[in-house]
C-alpha cells in the first residue's frame, strides 16, 4: 500500500511514495548501528555546530517548511511558520545548553572520586503524529542528536513530505549519514523494528492505543520508550480571573492547530458567578472565527487533517447531543470540499457520557459550569488522561490549590498550556510516562552511568 500526501482543504493527491522493502528497511537499521558506532565519539562542540546550521536552515527557508506542513496537514500557513521557527528554538536551545545538562556529576563518597556520566544509549525509533509534523520530531531529535544519540524516523502516512524534509534540514546541516533518517513505512513495519537489536528505544506521540502497542512490544524486548499520548485538558475559569482575557486564550487554546493538539483545552469548566458572561463571549468568538483556504493569511480555521478525524469528530458530537448535550454554535460538517468543520460548543454535556471526558481532535468545546474550587478540581480530574491544564484566578490560594491537586503533567495559571524547551513536557495516567524538552528530556534516552574511583 502506497504513502500518499494529500491536500486535506481539496482532497488532491500530492504526491504517492511507496514503503520502504523489508530489505531497504535492514539496510537504514544497519546504516544507523554503523554510524551511532563513530558518532557517539563527536564532541559536544562539533554537534552544537552542527545543531545550530539546522536551527539557521529552519529560521531562513520558514515559509517553503511551512507550505509542506499546510498542504499536508491543513494547519495555517501562519502557525505553520511559526512551528518551523519554534523547532530552530528548540535547536538552538539544546546546542548551547546539552553540554551542561550531560556533563559528569560529581558525588562525594568515600571513594578517591565518584561521579555519574551520561552516555548516549544507540539508534532510537521515533514514532511521530502528523498534527505538529515538524515540532513533534524535533522536540525530540535535538536533545537525541546531542547526547550522542542517533534517530529513525517513522512518521505518519500523511506527512511524509515533512518527513523527508526533516532528513534533509538534518543532512543539509553536516549531521553524518545515517545519524537521522526516515522511514517511509507503515505502521505494521513498527514492531520487527523495535525487536531488532539495532534498536535500543523507541518514543511515541499518537493515540492510546498507539502507545498501549509500542510499549507492549519494546516492554518484552526490555527497551526503555516514551510515551507522550492524548489528552482532555481542562480550561477553568473562576471569579477572579481577568475574563476578557480568559475567554479569548479560551477560543484560542481549544481552535490552535484547527482544534488538533493533545494539549489543546477541551473542557472548559466556569464557576457559577461568572458562567453566564464566559459563555456568551466565549460562543461570540467562536462564531466569528474565519474557516478557508489554510494558505491565506486571514484564516484562522483550516480543515481537519484527513477524512476520517472528520468523520470521527462528527460521530463525538452526535453522540454528546443523543446524550442529553445542546449545541450553541456549529455541530456540522461544512459543504465545501475538504475536511471542514464548524467552531462548535456545546453545553449541558452529561458528566456520565464518554464523549465528557475523551479527546476530541478538532474545533469542539465543552462548556460547564461548577460551583466552586472543590466541584472545579473535582471535575477537571474525572478523566482518565492527564497531560495539560490550566486555570485563570487571581486569587493565590485558589492557585495553590490548583497547582497542586490537579492531576496533570502541567498546570498553567492565567496562561495558555504550550510546550517550550526550556521546561519538561509529558502526562500522567493514560496520557502517557517520560518526559520531552529541558535537562529531563535529553536523560531520557542515556545511559545514567554510577563511576566509582578508590585508591
Amino acid at each position: 500500500m502506497g504513502i500518499a500526501s494529500i491536500n486535506p482543504a481539496t482532497g488532491e493527491t500530492l504526491r504517492t511514495f511507496d514503503p520502504l522493502s523489508k530489505n531497504e528497511i535492514g539496510g537504514r537499521l544497519q546504516l544507523a548501528s554503523d554510524t551511532f558506532r563513530t558518532y557517539r565519539h563527536t564532541s559536544f562542540e562539533d554537534r552544537a555546530r552542527m545543531m545550530l546550521r539546522a536551527a539557521e536552515i529552519l529560521e531562513n527557508e520558514k515559509y517553503d517548511f511551512g507550505k509542506i506542513m499546510t498542504t499536508e496537514m491543513g494547519k495555517p500557513l501562519k502557525a505553520a511558520i511559526s512551528e518551523a521557527e519554534k523547532c530552530a528554538s528548540a535547536c538552538r536551545y539544546y546546542a548551547e545548553n546539552a553540554s551542561r545538562q550531560l556533563a559528569d556529576q560529581v558525588v562525594q563518597t568515600e571513594a578517591r572520586r565518584s561521579f555519574v556520566r551520561f552516555q548516549p544509549l544507540g539508534p532510537v525509533l521515533a514514532v511521530m503524529p502528523w498534527n505538529f509534523p515538524f515540532w513533534q520530531v524535533f522536540r525530540f531529535a535535538a536533545p537525541a542528536l546531542m547526547a550522542g544519540n542517533v534517530g529513525l524516523l517513522k512518521h505518519a502516512s500523511n506527512v511524509p513530505q515533512c518527513a523527508l524534509a526533516i532528513e534533509d534540514i538534518f543532512r543539509r546541516a553536516g549531521f553524518p549519514e545515517g545519524a537521522f533518517q526516515t522511514l517511509l513505512i507503515g505502521s505494521e513495519a513498527v514492531e520487527g523494528i523495535l525487536t531488532d537489536s539495532r534498536v535500543v528505544a523507541a518514543t511515541l506521540t499518537g493515540s492510546e492505543p498507539a502507545g498501549r502497542s509500542v510499549a507492549s512490544i519494546a516492554g518484552k524486548q526490555i527497551k526503555p520508550t516514551v510515551l507522550e499520548l492524548g489528552g482532555s485538558d481542562p480550561f477553568i475559569v473562576m471569579p477572579s480571573a481577568d475574563l476578557a482575557k480568559a475567554v479569548t486564550t479560551a477560543v484560542k487554546a481549544r481552535t490552535i492547530n484547527n482544534g488538533q493538539s493533545c494539549i489543546a483545552a477541551k473542557r472548559f469548566i466556569v464557576a457559577t458567578e461568572i458562567y453566564e458572561e464566559f459563555e456568551e463571549s466565549f460562543v461570540s468568538q467562536m462564531k466569528a472565527l474565519r474557516i478557508g483556504d489554510p494558505m491565506e493569511e486571514s484564516t484562522e480555521i483550516g480543515p481537519l487533517a484527513t477524512p476520517q478525524i472528520l468523520t470521527d469528530l462528527d460521530e463525538q458530537v452526535k453522540k454528546a447531543v443523543a446524550s442529553g448535550a445542546r449545541v450553541l454554535t456549529g455541530g456540522r460538517k461544512i459543504d465545501r470540499p475538504g475536511n471542514f468543520y464548524e467552531p462548535t460548543v456545546l453545553v449541558d454535556v452529561n458528566p456520565e457520557s464518554p464523549v465528557s471526558c475523551e479527546e476530541i481532535f478538532g474545533p469542539v468545546a465543552m462548556l460547564f459550569r461548577v460551583e466552586g474550587v472543590d466541584d472545579a478540581i473535582r471535575l477537571a480530574n474525572a478523566t482518565p488522561f492527564g497531560l495539560g491544564s490550566a486555570a485563570w484566578t487571581n486569587d493565590l490560594n485558589e492557585q495553590a490549590r490548583f497547582i497542586d491537586e490537579i492531576e496533570a503533567g502541567s498546570v498553567f495559571i492565567n496562561g495558555m498550556v504550550a510546550s517550550d524547551p526550556r521546561l519538561p513536557f509529558g502526562g500522567i495516567k493514560n496520557s502517557g510516562y517520560g518526559r520531552e524538552l529541558a535537562e529531563f528530556g535529553i536523560r531520557e534516552f542515556v545511559n545514567i552511568k554510577t563511576v566509582w574511583i578508590n585508591e
